[in-house]
């Protein structure tokens, strides 16, 4: 899913640090912000992804730097256009990330699950 009106990267454009186990948000300059539901995160998520649910994220917004790139991912795309373009109006540099933790998981990026079970998205 896409929007012209919101900046966007294929997943291969999103750097390689959110492939490790340490999340980006604690010293990086970027953010990979998954906005998806716990039983969603729960199932497989990028190993340095920060999760904050859509709806949680104008609550949660003081987790965030101003100074990041924030890469914003969800299952295929449409909450994540949404808080992109949220966090755009209220002044953070976010772009939305096309196709989503499906895509992810197509291109082969790696995943981590909760409680040790396989990681998977679909």
């Amino acid at each position: 899913m896409t929007s012209p009106e919101v900046p966007s990267v294929p997943v291969d454009e999103v750097p390689a640090e959110f492939d490790a186990a340490v999340p980006a948000a604690a010293g990086s300059s970027a953010i990979l912000l998954d906005v998806r539901e716990d039983d969603e995160w729960q199932l497989g998520h990028a190993p340095g992804a920060l999760h904050i649910p859509m709806a949680d994220v104008p609550a949660r917004v003081d987790e965030l730097d101003y100074d990041s790139d924030i890469y914003v991912v969800c299952r295929q795309g449409g909450r994540s256009i949404e808080v992109v373009k949220y966090l755009a109006h209220v002044g953070f540099d976010a772009v939305h990330v096309v196709g989503g933790m499906v895509a992810w998981q197509r291109s082969g990026r790696p995943l981590t699950g909760a409680d040790g079970h396989e990681a998977r998205i679909y």
